[in-house]
C-alpha cells in the first residue's frame, strides 16, 4: 500500500510532504487511506458506519494503510496495546484553507492583514469544528503543530507546505478556544529547532510558561460606532490632547489578593473612570503585546498579535477599549517594531535561519538592550510589522500607536562605534529599509482607519517625522518633544538662584516648537533608573518642591504642544516608579499631594475648554512672546491664541521663590482678564496669593503690546489669564 521508506520517513518525522501520503488518495482503481498513530496497534477507517481495516506498513512503524469503498468523509479508529480504543477525525482528510490570492500576497509580502490567514483560527471546515494553523517558515524542511492534543509529538500533525509562499498549514479537528500549542520546526539543515510560539498567535500562556494559546477573536459585538465616527475630531492637531500614560500592571493592584494587578475588565471601570474624572483625553498603555519578562515593561515583546494574558483574554482587552470610548477617552498603545528578544521560543532563528533578524550582528543585534533587530529589508518581515500595526487598530479599535525608539530604527549607527555598523547603499547612516517600513505603516494605517493617530518617540532632529509621506516625511501624526523635556527638566532641577543663568533652557524649545506636531512628554522614562521622581527632582524645601512642580505643570499646559503625563506624576508620587507595586494612593490623604492632583485636573479642564490653549498647539500663529527675556527675574510671559473669535490666554511663570506684587506685563487687549488658574491657590496647596480672580488691562502700551496691567506673581508659580 505504501513504500516502506515513506512509512519510515513518516514514523521518524522527516517526511517533507506528509499530505502526499497521509489521508485519502487514489491508487490505480482503489481509494487508499493512510494514517499515522504511533500509539496504535490496530487501525480502521470508519466510513458510513462501516469499519475498514488498515494494515500496518511495517513492524514497529505507526503507519497504517488500506482501501475504502469510495472517496468521502471518514473517521479513524484505533486500538492500543492495552486494549484502549478511540475514534477521531483524520486531519489529513481535509483540504486546503488558504486561498490562492492569500497565498500569492503572503509570498509577495504584500498581504496587509496577515492575521486573517496566519495564526490559529477556530472555524468549521468541511462541516467539522476545529482550528486552522498557518505559519511562515520558508526555509524549514518540516513544520508541525504540537500541544497536549497530540502529546507534543511533532510527527502527528506535520503541516502542508503551500508552494513558494513559505507558509505551512493544517486543520486540526476537534480542538478550539484555550488549546495550548507551539510549532516544531526542522530546519533546512535537518536540525530540530527549539519549540516556537506562534508569531501571529492571538494568545499566550502566563509567564514563565510561553506556549501560544488558541483564542477565538471573532464576534465581539462592538458598541462604539459613534466614537469611531467622531474620533477624527478628537485626534487632530486642533484638538485638546492630554494623555495619561499607564503601566497597567502597576497602576493599581489588589493588595489583599496576592498583590495582583487589575484585570482588563477591572481597569475598564477603575482606570477609565479615574482618567475621565481627571480630565485627560487619552489613555496610553505601555506595551501589552505578550512579553516574557516583567522587568522589560513590555518593551521586549514576543507575541506581537497577542494582548498579554497577565490581565485577561483578548475579548476582555476589548472591554477596556470599549469602556474608554464610551467614556469619551481615546486609547493609544505603545508599539515596539524596533527590536525583539532572543528568547528561544520567539522569532530568533525561527526556521533555523535568520528569518526575521539580520544575520550580521552589526545590523541584527541591539547592543543597548541585548535584543535582535528586524530585517526591515525583507519584504515579508516589513509586511509582518505593518500588518501588526493595522491589527491593533482594526481588531481592538485602538485609536493610535505610539512607536517606541524610532531613532534606533532611523540610524544604522545608533549607539554603535566606528566599525560596528554597516552603511546603507549610499554609504550613509540612515536605515532606508526601516524608514520605508515606518512610512508604509503610517500610510496604510491612516488610509485604512481614518481618525487614528501615530506618535513617534524620536530623540533626534530627523526632519519631517510628523510630515505626510507624500511630502517626504515619515508620516507620523505627532512626535514626542524630547528636547523640550530634557531642557526644561534640567532647568527645573536647578536651585532658583541659578536659574537666571539657564533661562534659555525654558525658551529654546520655542525656536523649533512648530517644526513638528509635538507632544510634550513627561513619561515613565523620567521617573526610573535613578532619575528620581518628578517631586524629588525639584529643589528646595518640601513646600518649595510642591510649588516648583505645580509651576512646572502650569508652564507645560500653557506651552504649545499636546500633553502627556505618566501615572503617579499627577499627584506627585515622591518615589521612583516600581513596576512590581501599585502607585502610592495613600498619599492623597496628604493635602499637598491631593492639591497637585486637583491642579492637574483643573489644568486639563482649562486646557480642554480654552481654544487658545490647544487649537493652535502646532502653529506659530498660536503663540507670541510677551517677554521671554526676563532672565534676571526668571519670569516668562506669553500669549496663546486659538481661532479668530476665541478669547486669548496669557501665561505667566515665576520660577523664583520671590513674590512679585506689582509686575507689569503687556497685554493684547484692554479690559478684564480672568485669572483662570493660579498654581499658588490654596486648594492646590499654595499660599493663596494672586490677583483676586481678575486683572484689568488699563495701563499703557508695554512689551510691544497695546495695553498693560500690573499683576501679582506668587513665588514659584504659574498663572494663566483668559480675556473676557
Amino acid at each position: 500500500m505504501i513504500p516502506r521508506d515513506e512509512a519510515r520517513a513518516l514514523h521518524d518525522g522527516v517526511h517533507t510532504d506528509p499530505f502526499s501520503v497521509l489521508g485519502q488518495h487514489d491508487r490505480g482503481d482503489a481509494v487508499i487511506v493512510t494514517a499515522f498513530d504511533p500509539g496504535a496497534t490496530r487501525m480502521w477507517a470508519v466510513m458510513d458506519g462501516e469499519r475498514h481495516a488498515l494494515a500496518r506498513a511495517g513492524e514497529g512503524l505507526g503507519v497504517f494503510s488500506g482501501p475504502v469503498p469510495r472517496r468521502g468523509a471518514y473517521r479513524l479508529a484505533g486500538e492500543g496495546a492495552d486494549g484502549e480504543t478511540w475514534e477521531i477525525e483524520d486531519p489529513y482528510r481535509f483540504g486546503k484553507l488558504i486561498g490562492e490570492m492569500d497565498e500569492y500576497l503572503l509570498g509577495e509580502g504584500t498581504h496587509q492583514r496577515i492575521w486573517q490567514v496566519l495564526g490559529a483560527h477556530v472555524l468549521a471546515h468541511e462541516g467539522i469544528e476545529g482550528t486552522h494553523f498557518a505559519v511562515w517558515a520558508p526555509n524549514a524542511r518540516r513544520v508541525s503543530v504540537v500541544g497536549r492534543f497530540n502529546l507534543w509529538d511533532g510527527r502527528r500533525h506535520m503541516m502542508r507546505r503551500r508552494g513558494a509562499s513559505g507558509v505551512w498549514e493544517i486543520f486540526v479537528p476537534g480542538i478550539g478556544e484555550g488549546e495550548v500549542y507551539k510549532y516544531e520546526i526542522v530546519g533546512a539543515d535537518g536540525r530540530l529547532q527549539p519549540l516556537k510560539a506562534d508569531p501571529v498567535g492571538f494568545g499566550s500562556q502566563h509567564a514563565p510558561q510561553n506556549a501560544s494559546v488558541v483564542r477565538d477573536i471573532r464576534g465581539y459585538g462592538w458598541k462604539d460606532d459613534r466614537w469611531l465616527s467622531d474620533r477624527e475630531q478628537r485626534n487632530m492637531r486642533t484638538a485638546p490632547i492630554s494623555i495619561y500614560e499607564v503601566h497597567l500592571g502597576s497602576w493599581r493592584r489588589k493588595v489583599d489578593e496576592g498583590n495582583r494587578p487589575l484585570s482588563y475588565r477591572e481597569a475598564a471601570v477603575e482606570l477609565v473612570d479615574y482618567v475621565a474624572e481627571m480630565g485627560f483625553t487619552h489613555i496610553e498603555l505601555m506595551p501589552i503585546s505578550e512579553y516574557p519578562f516583567d522587568g522589560s515593561w513590555g518593551y521586549q515583546p514576543v507575541g506581537l498579535f497577542a494582548p498579554t494574558v497577565r490581565f485577561g483574554p483578548p475579548h476582555e482587552f476589548r472591554d477596556l477599549v470599549e469602556a474608554a470610548h464610551l467614556k469619551g477617552l481615546g486609547v493609544l498603545l505603545d508599539w515596539v517594531p524596533g527590536h525583539f528578544p532572543s528568547d528561544p521560543h520567539g522569532l530568533a532563528t525561527f526556521d533555523g535561519t535568520h528569518l526575521y533578524e539580520h544575520a550580521d550582528p552589526r545590523e541584527g543585534f541591539h547592543q543597548d538592550w541585548n535584543t535582535l533587530i528586524y530585517n526591515y529589508g525583507r519584504t515579508e518581515v516589513q509586511n509582518f510589522l505593518v500588518s501588526n500595526a493595522l491589527y491593533w487598530l482594526e481588531e481592538y479599535h485602538v485609536d493610535g500607536l505610539r512607536v517606541d525608539a524610532v531613532a534606533s530604527m532611523l540610524y544604522r549607527d545608533y549607539s554603535r562605534k566606528e566599525g560596528e555598523w554597516v552603511p546603507n547603499k549610499d554609504g550613509g547612516r540612515e536605515n532606508y529599509e526601516a524608514i520605508e517600513m515606518m512610512r508604509k505603516a503610517n500610510t496604510i494605517a491612516y488610509g485604512a482607519q481614518p481618525g487614528i493617530m501615530t506618535v513617534a518617540e524620536e530623540s533626534t532632529s530627523y526632519p519631517g517625522v510628523s510630515r505626510p509621506v507624500s511630502d517626504g516625511g515619515l508620516g507620523f501624526g505627532y512626535k514626542w518633544n524630547m528636547g523640550w523635556m530634557n531642557d526644561t527638566l534640567s532647568y527645573m532641577s536647578k536651585d532658583p538662584i541659578h536659574r537666571k543663568h539657564h533661562h534659555n533652557q525654558m525658551t529654546f524649545g520655542l525656536h523649533y516648537a512648530f517644526t513638528e506636531n509635538f507632544i510634550l512628554p513627561i513619561s515613565h522614562d523620567e521617573v526610573v533608573h535613578g532619575k528620581g521622581s518628578m517631586l524629588e527632582r525639584m529643589p528646595g524645601s518640601a513646600e518649595e518642591k510642591f510649588a516648583n512642580l505645580r509651576a512646572y505643570y502650569g508652564f507645560m499646559f500653557g506651552h504649545p504642544g499636546k500633553k502627556l503625563l505618566f501615572m503617579g506624576q499627577e499627584f506627585a508620587q515622591p518615589e521612583e516608579w516600581n513596576h512590581n507595586a501599585q502607585l502610592d494612593w495613600r498619599l492623597l490623604d496628604d493635602p499637598r499631594h491631593a492639591g497637585i492632583q486637583h491642579f492637574v485636573r483643573d489644568l486639563n479642564t482649562l486646557y480642554r475648554g480654552t481654544a487658545a490653549l490647544h487649537y493652535r498647539d502646532c502653529e506659530a500663529e498660536g503663540f507670541e512672546w510677551i517677554d521671554g527675556g526676563d532672565a534676571e527675574n526668571s519670569v516668562l510671559s506669553w500669549v496663546r491664541r486659538g481661532g479668530p473669535a476665541d478669547p486669548e490666554a496669557v501665561v505667566l511663570c515665576n520660577f523664583t521663590p520671590v513674590e512679585r506684587t506689582a509686575y507689569r506685563i503687556g497685554l493684547p487687549r484692554a479690559g478684564e482678564w480672568r485669572e483662570a488658574i493660579n498654581s499658588d491657590a490654596a486648594r492646590y496647596g499654595g499660599g493663596n496669593r494672586g490677583n483676586m480672580g481678575a486683572i484689568t488691562a488699563d495701563g499703557p502700551a508695554y512689551h510691544g503690546q497695546p495695553h498693560s496691567a500690573q499683576v501679582v506673581l506668587p513665588p514659584l508659580s504659574s498663572v494663566i489669564f483668559v480675556s473676557s
